[in-house]
C-alpha cells in the first residue's frame, strides 16, 4: 500500500447471498488489483429474490475480497478492501 493510501472497508449493507458475478457464466465484477470507480458496481447481494448493486464508495485498487462467491453473509460483515 503507498504511503497516502487508506484502507477502505466495503460492508455487506444488508444480509443476503454475495454474488461477484452477474451470471454463472459471466466474468466477476471485480478481482484483486483491479482498479475501480466511485460508485462502480463491485458485487450483487441478494435478499429474498431481490438483488442489490454493491457499488465501490471510492476510487482505488481492490486489495482484498473477503467474501465468498453464492455464500451468505450478515448485515455488516466485510465484503472488500480498497485502497483509496
Amino acid at each position: 500500500m503507498s504511503d497516502n493510501g487508506k484502507r477502505v472497508e466495503v460492508r455487506a449493507p444488508m444480509s443476503g447471498v454475495f454474488y461477484r458475478r452477474s451470471g454463472p457464466t459471466e466474468p466477476p465484477y471485480v478481482e484483486v488489483g483491479d482498479q475501480v470507480k466511485k460508485k462502480q458496481i463491485l458485487a450483487l447481494l441478494e435478499t429474498m429474490k431481490v438483488f442489490q448493486k454493491v457499488k465501490s464508495p471510492v476510487e482505488g485498487t481492490i486489495l482484498e475480497i473477503i467474501a465468498e462467491n453464492e455464500k451468505p453473509l450478515m448485515s455488516d460483515d466485510l465484503m472488500f478492501i480498497i485502497e483509496a
